[in-house]
């Protein structure tokens, strides 16, 4: 189901919670949501849709891809760069990291590890920081 974007900075500061079986429906909504938002939007953070659980979803073209409670495990070749978001007006200064590996589990909660680079990076690694309540 699509979900309203949240814009409650103090909903949105707050520390997400690990996602267990039973929390299928925010992956669901989160996807749904995202794929709604596709022309201004190519990550979200469950936080986004109001929900404070640990999964995110980036759009790789067609692809949408939900990462539930990831974790960077390694990251290299650190830059700046100018961010926006959809829950906040502007955009923001953030370092961000050009490589980084990540644990996490995917739909059907099988553990994952896997590398990214570049913009698919750089999107995690937003969205990450919404997981722990870091606003850009």
């Amino acid at each position: 189901m699509i979900k309203p974007i949240n814009k409650d900075t103090t909903l949105l500061s707050q520390k997400s919670t690990p996602v267990t079986p039973q929390d299928t429906q925010v992956v669901t909504d989160l996807i749904d949501t995202l794929k709604s938002h596709k022309t201004d939007c190519v990550g979200m953070a469950a936080n986004i849709i109001g929900i404070n659980k640990c999964v995110i979803a980036l759009q790789l073209g067609d692809l949408v891809m939900p990462l539930i409670n990831p974790n960077i495990i390694s990251k290299s070749e650190p830059y700046n760069v100018e961010e926006g978001c959809l829950s906040l007006t502007g955009e923001r200064s953030a370092k961000r990291f050009m490589k980084i590996t990540v644990r996490y589990l995917d739909e059907s909660f099988k553990p994952r590890k896997q590398a990214f680079e570049g913009f698919a990076a750089q999107i995690i690694q937003h969205e990450m920081d919404h997981l722990e309540g870091i606003l850009i």
